[in-house]
Order: structure tokens, then sequence, then C-alpha cells
């Protein structure tokens, strides 16, 4: 048989077979990727799409904080963006950032050159590629309160210039297709002094820490707020706060938080989550649907028990 490999274009980045994708969750599940590409940067992307055979599935992962990767890994080839999308420059109120720059990061780049308003994004768990896919949002603040433009990728390989407008978002999502690659964005906040911007960041980073489950292994929220509404007091109300099956646990400091406990399966995770989504409803009739996305193959047929109450978002 032609291993997948020998497929695919010759790239200035780097492949791995059967790479382990275990490590680059925050969850610390899941099984490995049949290939992992790192392109070097926006021009090696493109040529690889261009040029890949068009039958290859592609993944894209960021810092795989919002995910769960079931335990049988991914077919094809899971594109990873590295250093060659981080960088991160100012100008005036505007900051332009590539897709695999840490969200957090892009916050303390705007305090430091005086840019307020994106200080929501300090407690934004991810990257700027996956802020834009989900329209991320915290602390009252959305990415598309922000957003001047973005670029991305289409799967021949053509870079688009986007305005917000093209992107189609709302809460927690975007119209743009799922197999589009972001790579850069530009926000726009206001002049204000970096110490009050300063300020700002700290209580963000303050209240997270003293209410959210940060250290643990976990994928921040596991679901959509119901208009109105926040998830967490629906899974508090139907007794699942401490619940756990396997090693997943539902976070006692903060219940719209799973986590690995104990040498938790990716199974153990999502098996979990629909347990939740199942139990609200019989305790309240409301359905949850997920915020975090799950990819990726069960391992030897064991599939999950989905709750089919609504869309599985």
């Amino acid at each position: 048989m032609t291993s997948l490999l020998k497929t695919l274009p010759q790239v200035r980045g780097s492949y791995r077979e059967s790479a382990p994708l275990k490590d680059l969750t925050w969850f610390r599940v899941g099984g490995p990727a049949q290939v992992l590409f790192k392109p070097k940067d926006v021009a090696d992307l493109q040529h690889f799409l261009a040029n890949k055979p068009a039958i290859v599935p592609t993944t894209v992962i960021g810092v795989g904080s919002n995910m769960i990767v079931r335990d049988g890994g991914i077919d094809g080839v899971v594109i990873r963006l590295g250093s060659g999308f981080n960088q991160i420059h100012t100008d005036g109120t505007r900051i332009t950032a590539g897709a695999a720059a840490l969200d957090a990061i892009v916050a303390k780049h705007a305090q430091r050159a005086g840019i307020g308003g994106l200080e929501f994004l300090v407690g934004v768990p991810g990257t700027i590629g996956g802020a834009l896919r989900m329209n991320a949002g915290a602390h009252g603040g959305e990415t598309k309160d922000f957003l001047v433009s973005a670029k991305a990728i289409d799967p021949s390989g053509r870079l688009h210039d986007l305005k917000p407008e093209d992107l189609g978002h709302s809460y927690r999502h975007s119209t743009i297709p799922n197999d589009w690659i972001f790579v850069e964005a530009t926000f726009e906040g206001t002049e204000e002094s970096p110490e009050v911007i300063t300020e700002r960041l700290v209580a963000i980073q303050r209240q997270r820490e003293e209410t959210q489950p940060i250290r643990s292994k976990t994928g921040g929220s596991t679901f959509k707020n119901p208009p109105g509404h926040s998830a967490w007091k629906f899974v508090d109300e139907a007794g699942c706060r401490g619940f756990q099956i396997g090693g997943a646990q539902v976070s006692e400091m903060h219940c719209n938080f799973l986590i690995n406990k104990e040498s938790a399966s990716a199974h153990d995770i999502e098996t979990l989550g629909e347990e939740v989504r199942r139990r609200v409803h019989a305790a309240s009739g409301t359905v949850l649907n997920w915020e975090i996305k799950r990819i990726g193959n069960f391992l030897d047929n064991k599939t999950v028990n989905t709750f089919e109450g609504a869309n599985n978002g």
C-alpha cells in the first residue's frame, strides 16, 4: 500500500507520519494524525493545498484548546500552524496577528501598545485562527466586535481578503466554509493608557484563576450558553457538578468545564459530555449544544451514545 506521504507535494515545512496528537491538545487525549504537516509560512501552505491530491482530507488544529481528538486519530493530513503564522504587529489603534498567535499574547501586545478593548482575549484559550472560526468571546467581548479584516486560504490554495461581514459571525459561529484556513486577522481597539488596560487584564486573569480550572487538563467551556442563560447553571441544577465517567470529570470549580482527571480517554470525555446533555434535558427540558469540537475516529468502533435532543453543534 502506498503511504499517504508519498502522494503529497514537496514542501518547505515538515511532514510526520503517524504523529501523536495527544500532547498537542489541552485535554491530553487522542490518537495520531496519519500525517502531521507544519507549513513554513503562508506561501508553503498555499503550495501544499494547490498541489495535494483532492481526495486527501485535511484538518486544521491550533493549540488544541477547544477540541477533543478521538482515540482513533485523524485520517489524512492534520495541519498545525506554527512560528510562520504567529507574528504580531501594531499600527496606531490596530493590531494584526497571525492565526497561530495565542489570544492571550495578542491581548498583552495590545496592552503594551495602548490599544484598549481587546483585554477579553486574555480569557480566551486558543489562537486567533480559532477565535475567527468560532467568534470566540469572554468577559463581555467577542471577536467580531473588533475585527477589521481577515485572511484565509481556500482548498485550492487561493488567498482571500475578507471583511467582517464576509465571516457571518454570530454567537460562537461563522459562516466561512470549514475547509478554509484562516492565516491572519486585523483588529481595532481604542487609544488608552497601558496602565488602565493592565488593570483590566489583571482583573480578568484573577477572575479566571478563581473561577475556572485553568490548571487542569481541560478544553475550556464545553457547552454553548443557551440564549439568555448560562450553561453551567443547567449543568449544576441537573446535579452534574463533580460527576465522573472513567477518568473524565465535570469540574467542581466550574461545571461547564470537563477535565481529564485520571488518565481519561477521549471516549471518557465525550461520553461524559453526552451524559451531561442527557441529564440536563431530563432535569430542565433544555438542550445544551457542544461548544468544544470533537474530531477524528473512534478507536475500534467504540462509538459514543449521542444524545439526540437537538443539533449536536
